[in-house]
């Protein structure tokens, strides 16, 4: 009897080395990835210079980013991990090498990220802010130590006001639950605090989205060779070229008249327009036809059918949760891997609902930082400031923390919700989930609809030739008889 309790302790022993192993590799190797992305966005000038202190503080600043960025990035994997890990035991069941991939490892990253969100949101994240635009309390030794005090009175001063906001919310929503003890801190407020922070990340995503979804086009198509109809290349070159050189020249004559000093700066800005147009007209004319032809099309229709296939599932889960009280998101104890597949389409349904998963968060960033009141986040190479860098990974942060609950709510996976990720309040009340799903597919359709009808009367009228008319041309001045009377004109 106590050799097989040896065999049980050793066992437990051994999968809690394994597991803390694993975890370390991954959060390592997301650690380094982040650090070369933030290198790659920060202002240098901000770390080399004279002052030993301020660079000393951004490198401390930027450390700790990092560490958020790599709990953001690991928090949009942790749902593609996760049902790839099950697929992965239901295709080798018996496989040895295989079985490290339990529900206790997956778990346990769950609960770790939960726990280094918190940790990041609440406590880093604002320390290094505070840290980087601290000086010292006056009248004390200045140096990095008195920085460190600064930040930490500011940091719990910071932290006794979110509580005591947190616990006046608690007090109006649940009267008999906030009469708990301050005692309860981790077991309910911070997990209550960051149940308002996640309900505040969905929101967010249905906002950007939707709009990140209609984005994508745009973006993608700014990235590939666009064809055009009715369009010859080599004589638009040679305009632009023409129009280039007779710019320069104006620029190089070096004459001193009054009129042309004034427009010296829009005559620059119209340079610049007219290179970059002819530097695009050469990559469309070297592009190769299958590239300049196919590949834009192609683009096109694979994130048409993404974004469609995600409203069809919204719109599935709609009817499901009308039907079946079980539809609603909950959180789970045990993943219970390697039983049963989370689609009804096996390991095919699997990998489109991670592809799924991946492109929701690409779109929500890109709708995120084209929408206007984020534009200004937007990160530059190598021209980005520490503060900007502390604002983009508490977003980013915020939002990936809020993926695993937004794919869960709108049915986009099976995948219940694992350890804290579950406990929110307002996940069992279906008519908040009900009404978040009619909003996004709604919100998703107008957008898609409209960008669709739009790109496409816009290539129509760029290829007819009418975007040269002096007029302002609309959807309402230029009705579809005119287009079609203009194409065929050009035909004949």
């Amino acid at each position: 009897m106590e050799t097989d309790d040896v065999s049980v302790r050793e066992q437990l022993f051994h999968n809690r080395v394994r597991e803390t192993i694993i975890c370390v590799l991954l959060f390592t190797c997301l650690y380094i990835v982040s650090y070369l992305i933030l290198t790659h966005f920060k202002k240098a000038a901000e770390f080399v210079t004279d002052d030993v202190e301020d660079a000393t503080v951004n490198k401390i600043a930027l450390w700790l980013c990092t560490f958020t960025l790599s709990v953001a990035v690991c928090a949009v994997l942790l749902l593609p991990i996760s049902i790839l890990s099950n697929e992965v035991l239901l295709t080798f069941p018996q496989s040895y090498y295989m079985q490290w991939l339990n529900g206790s490892l997956i778990h346990g990253l769950w609960n770790l990220v939960f726990l280094f969100s918190n940790l990041s949101l609440v406590f880093l994240m604002p320390f290094a802010y505070f840290f980087t635009e601290s000086e010292g309390f006056a009248g004390s030794k200045k140096g990095v130590m008195a920085r460190v005090y600064e930040a930490v009175v500011l940091l719990l001063l910071l932290a006794l006001l979110v509580l005591g906001i947190v616990w006046v919310a608690s007090a109006i929503l649940h009267d008999n639950i906030a009469r708990k003890s301050l005692y309860d801190l981790w077991e309910y407020y911070l997990p209550y605090l960051y149940s308002g922070i996640s309900l505040f990340g969905t929101v967010l995503l249905l906002l950007c989205t939707p709009f990140g979804l209609s984005r994508m086009f745009s973006v993608t198509g700014s990235l590939l060779v666009k064809p055009r109809l009715l369009e010859d290349v080599e004589d638009i070159l040679s305009c632009t070229s023409f129009e280039e050189d007779s710019l320069c020249r104006k620029l190089n004559s070096g004459r001193t008249s009054c009129w042309v000093k004034l427009n010296v700066d829009a005559m620059k800005k119209d340079y610049q327009t007219v290179q970059s147009k002819r530097i695009a007209l050469e990559s469309r004319r070297k592009a190769s036809p299958w590239q300049r032809n196919l590949g834009y099309p192609l683009a096109m229709l694979v994130l048409l059918a993404l974004t469609v296939m995600c409203v069809l599932m919204v719109c599935f889960n709609v009817l499901e949760l009308l039907l079946d009280e079980t539809a609603l998101p909950r959180g789970m104890e045990d993943p219970h891997l390697g039983m049963a597949s989370f689609s009804m389409f096996g390991s095919l349904g699997a990998a489109v609902q991670v592809v799924l998963i991946l492109y929701l968060m690409v779109s929500s960033l890109v709708g995120f930082y084209s929408s206007p009141l984020f534009t200004g986040l937007l990160p530059r190479a190598k021209d980005t400031n520490v503060t900007q860098i502390i604002a983009n990974c508490m977003s980013l942060l915020i939002l990936s923390s809020a993926l695993p609950v937004f794919s869960r709510t709108l049915g986009i996976t099976r995948f219940d919700l694992l350890g804290d990720f579950g406990r929110h309040n307002w996940l069992g009340n279906f008519y908040i989930v009900f009404l978040y799903n009619m909003l996004f597919a709604g919100l998703t359709s107008a957008s898609l609809i409209q960008t669709v009808t739009w790109a496409v009367q816009r290539e129509l009228i760029r290829a007819f030739g009418l975007h040269r008319l002096p007029l302002t041309v609309s959807r309402s001045t230029v009705p579809f008889r005119l287009l079609l009377a203009s194409g065929l004109s050009k035909i004949q």
